[in-house]
């Protein structure tokens, strides 16, 4: 107290030199994990990402980068990707103001995880950063960690990851305070990780033996004054303390497969997933399915019975991995289905234990999507499911402003809707990429453009600028 007495025009400068440094610190440009902060798909306030853009239109670069649906990680001057090239697992840094390729930091694994071969990579997890370190995940390697110059800090070597359905990991990396979080689920072992940001070493891990395998990343939310990780997975939702790992709460009866991310917005917190198979959508009889798929009639499916493109899909349906689809399996995936259930639930804050019945505030089923996480923005819930219809939600109620309207764009969607500037950005797997005005009656399209290539990756979106990772090119937007 004294010291402070004695010096207040020291300590106000301080104050003001410390105030300065935080001010430069968030004014730096970011989108620094999949979907930008806290998963949430928002450009910062002040954003204007270009409404009208496509190959021929508004591109201030272009360059080719190796095929994975990893998305953009944005911060600063840097953008960077996760990429599969040649056997080697890289993170890339490329200057983003003209797509300059800075710097390329590659592991060789051992082996190389199953994925679907068409829409699955061993480079598909989104790199997070916090504008010092650059972390990686590769569910055939582990994590790994870099410098904004590409010096190694560490690396944390996991065991191979052996995902749901074995398409591969799809999950991403996010950095909260002074950890990284990481959802490990997969066939066994399932877990939710903690390690250090600056050593990698394991601070907590939560193991979740009821989960089979999911593909969503977690999310933070600051539930009744504590930091807690949320992440779905086989018919749960469940919520952690982010200091410790310990288990706070959990919904009952989501779906099975989970590929979104939960977020957050007018005090609550909103999951919404699809998968085929649920209790409100069941599979077909057993004997319906050997009959199409037997050709040798010895009463199983062995995988290589079925055609290539249908294989990477149905071999998740072999629950004992043994290379067939036996009834046993059909009957295993019958009981896990009778556990979940397709839909979208709205939590409030304040529960623990099993909240499933005395904190949702309220379900919707129709509509739901798939892959693309849900998305608040300006005061509404935003969903977009395949075949390109779009729906808009009252988050207070879960009431629709409008349902499930045609955007123009058919076919299925991998990657997340995200907003900037009263618009809401969507791409389809196909290559078609629509911008929406945000609010009103219905969906009213501003622009929509066909790249004519695959698009897995969501965009970024910062500052005035729009990036966006095709099947073969990293784009830059932006009005000249």
């Amino acid at each position: 107290m004294r010291t402070a007495g004695l010096f207040p025009g020291r300590r106000a400068g301080l104050t003001g030199v410390l105030l300065a440094a935080t001010l430069v610190a968030v004014a730096q440009p970011r989108w620094p994990q999949f979907r930008g902060v806290n998963g949430a798909g928002l450009a910062a306030v002040g954003a204007q990402p270009p409404v009208k853009f496509g190959p021929q239109e508004n591109v201030l670069w272009q360059v080719e980068v190796p095929w994975s649906p990893s998305s953009p990680c944005v911060w600063g001057e840097r953008i960077f990707l996760t990429t599969f090239d040649a056997g080697k697992l890289e993170t890339r840094a490329f200057d983003r103001n003209n797509g300059t390729l800075l710097w390329t930091r590659a592991v060789q694994p051992a082996g190389i995880e199953e994925h679907h071969r068409q829409d699955g990579s061993p480079a598909a997890s989104t790199p997070a950063t916090d504008g010092k370190r650059v972390v990686s995940y590769f569910g055939s390697f582990g994590l790994i960690c870099h410098d904004y110059a590409g010096r190694e800090l560490w690396r944390k070597p996991l065991s191979l990851a052996q995902s749901g359905g074995k398409f591969g990991s799809g999950t991403s990396p996010v950095i909260c305070d002074d950890l990284v979080v990481l959802n490990r689920d997969q066939y066994e072992y399932s877990s939710l990780l903690a390690v250090d940001l600056a050593t990698g070493a394991t601070r907590w891990e939560a193991a979740r033996p009821e989960s089979a395998g999911s593909f969503g990343s977690p999310a933070r939310w600051r539930n009744d004054g504590e930091d807690q990780i949320v992440l779905a997975g086989t018919a749960q939702l469940k919520g952690y303390a982010l200091k410790t790992g310990e288990e706070r709460w959990h919904v009952n009866g989501v779906t099975n497969t989970v590929c979104t991310t939960p977020v957050i917005g007018e005090g609550l917190l909103y999951f919404a997933a699809w998968s085929p198979g649920q209790a409100d959508s069941p599979r077909q009889p057993w004997e319906k399915f050997i009959e199409a798929n037997d050709k040798n009639h010895d009463g199983v499916v062995d995988l290589e019975e079925i055609d290539v493109k249908r294989r990477d899909y149905l071999r998740g349906l072999d629950r004992n991995r043994d290379g067939k689809l036996t009834r046993e399996d059909w009957e295993l995936l019958r009981l896990g289905d009778a556990k979940a259930e397709n839909v979208l639930v709205a939590v409030k804050p304040g529960g623990r234990g099993d909240i499933s019945e005395t904190h949702v505030a309220w379900k919707y089923r129709k509509a739901l999507p798939y892959v693309p996480s849900p998305l608040f923005y300006d005061g509404r819930l935003y969903l977009l499911r395949d075949g390109g219809l779009f729906s808009c939600l009252d988050p207070k109620t879960g009431e629709p402003f409008y349902a499930q309207e045609r955007l123009g764009a058919a076919g299925s969607y991998y990657a997340s809707p995200v907003a900037a500037d009263g618009r809401i950005y969507v791409a389809s797997l196909q290559g078609k990429v629509s911008v929406i005005k945000a609010g009103g009656a219905k969906p009213e399209l501003l622009h929509q453009v066909d790249f004519g290539v695959r698009i897995l990756a969501t965009p970024a979106l910062v500052g005035d600028k729009l990036y966006l990772r095709t099947a073969t090119h990293l784009w830059a937007f932006g009005a000249k």
